[in-house]
């Protein structure tokens, strides 16, 4: 690994020293042919490097973990996760490296990461590697996510190494790097309990507390304070997802962060067609984790984070138990809050209209948009325009207008705000043509349709001229739909 870092950055290794039962120092592959995709400078300055310096070759160095600063630890992480359900000990970071931690400019500590950056320990039969298409997904979606304030981990770059990697085919390789608050996960926690170690399992506790949770430290119980803590962010994190109509696609208990980040979009996808029983993802062949379970499997999940606590909530197993699951209970009720209060804003209901109102309106709503197959974003977006009188555009969905204009009489009695359905319901998502289209093409060697419609997403609520294509429903002529992990 050569020492020569493009920016007077420091890489903290404060998660391998803090935890070296959970991390292999390891070092990323080298690239044959190293090409800079695509840069998120804005991220980039945030993070404290200089832009320009990360696009020569020295900072691609350290875009790929070849060239880094003097200190740096590179590892790769261990964890275990319950995969589609089934349970599998020892998972890790099999074509990723966690290269260390940054301070922003906004003081808070974050993951510099990589993913698809070789063979490690942990890659069991996989090659460790990744292509253009799923890491510019990656990146695609995850600054899309942010721009609609989802939390989410970030992307910084996509390098093509210059090295072919075989899948159904021969396709270009790349490496994707990733910022996040941090990359523990329920599965973290899995692996330190599957080792059978207090000690290691309550210092990993003890560093998500200082991480992400320290006001969990000054509770009775921190363990149970740290538990409820991440219950709570995945509720609130979930609803927001379901709001929007993301699906992750590959819920597994090592893709669920203790800090309440979206983390590792592999076959995810924005719904269409109203419909909750949408399944994407080329794998999920049961449908576990269609759209509408993910707030079950949310809760699935976080019992198995609370079974990997169980030692830390209470030396007695029963009271354990029973503390676990009373704060399980809770998950539901703080999800549908959560997704209740952001349905209402896409309604443009105010505080004014109480729970009870707008419980009956959704509840009548969503049968509606299933029968009519309705575009879920396009719904929401036109019924905006109704709220200003113009009911045009949302009265064309729908053959049959009965029943819709005797709901659409019920909410405009709320008096619905149309400036609050504006900030909250988006004009461009990644629609799923688009995201085809933009991939096919890069992969082909042509950067601006997916540039293009980069520039589209991240600004998602300002409806412009000439980006029409972009708020479209997508064609009769698109679909079935499925999307793949790239592993």
């Amino acid at each position: 690994m050569n020492v020569d870092a493009p920016s007077p950055v420091a890489l903290d290794g404060q998660f391998a020293r803090d935890l070296p039962e959970m991390a292999v120092p390891w070092q990323s592959e080298t690239a044959p042919d190293p090409r800079l995709l695509v840069l998120n400078e804005p991220l980039a300055t945030e993070l404290g490097f200089d832009p320009k310096s990360l696009r020569n070759a020295s900072g691609l160095g350290l875009l790929l973990g070849n060239r880094l600063p003097a200190g740096a630890t590179p590892v790769a992480q261990g964890y275990a996760g319950h995969q589609f359900g089934f349970y599998s000990p020892r998972l890790g970071d099999g074509r990723a490296l966690l290269l260390g931690e940054i301070v922003d400019a906004g003081g808070r500590l974050r993951d510099i990461h990589l993913k698809g950056s070789g063979r490690t320990p942990f890659a069991r039969n996989g090659d460790g590697r990744a292509t253009i298409g799923p890491m510019l997904r990656e990146y695609l979606t995850s600054e899309a996510m942010h721009a609609l304030g989802i939390p989410t981990t970030r992307s910084l770059a996509v390098v093509a190494t210059g090295r072919p990697v075989t899948r159904e085919t021969m396709l270009p390789g790349a490496v994707l790097t990733r910022v996040a608050a941090s990359h523990l996960r329920v599965g973290s926690f899995q692996y330190a309990r599957a080792m059978d170690d207090e000690d290691l399992l309550r210092r990993l506790a003890d560093h998500a507390i200082a991480r992400h949770h320290p006001a969990a430290a000054q509770e009775q119980n921190p363990y149970l304070a740290l538990f409820n803590a991440v219950l709570s962010a995945q509720a609130s994190l979930v609803a927001q997802w379901v709001l929007v109509g993301f699906i992750h696609g590959v819920m597994n208990t090592d893709n669920m962060t203790i800090s309440g980040e979206t983390i590792d979009y592999g076959p995810c996808a924005f719904m269409d067609v109203f419909d909750p029983a949408t399944v994407y993802s080329s794998i999920d062949e049961s449908g576990r984790y269609a759209y509408n379970n993910q707030p079950h499997i949310a809760q699935w999940n976080l019992a198995r984070l609370a079974e990997a606590l169980l030692p830390l909530f209470h030396e007695d197993q029963e009271q354990a138990v029973a503390l676990a699951q009373e704060s399980l209970g809770a998950f539901h009720t703080q999800y549908s809050a959560a997704w209740l209060a952001g349905m209402k804003s896409k309604l443009g209901l105010t505080c004014t209209v109480d729970d009870e109102a707008a419980t009956s309106l959704t509840g009548d709503l969503f049968p509606l948009l299933q029968e009519a197959r309705v575009d879920y974003t396009s719904f929401f977006r036109s019924l905006g325009a109704a709220a200003r009188g113009d009911a045009r555009l949302v009265r064309s969905l729908f053959s049959e207008l009965g029943r819709f204009d005797a709901w659409a009489e019920r909410w405009r009695a709320l008096a619905p705000d149309a400036e609050l359905m504006e900030h909250t319901n988006p004009v461009y998502i990644p629609r799923n043509h688009l995201v085809e289209e933009a991939l096919a093409a890069a992969v082909d060697g042509d950067l601006k349709p997916f540039s293009q419609l980069l520039a589209v997403v991240t600004m998602p609520f300002d409806q412009r001229a000439g980006f029409e294509r972009y708020a479209a429903a997508a064609p009769e002529s698109f679909g079935p739909y499925r999307t793949f992990c790239g592993t």
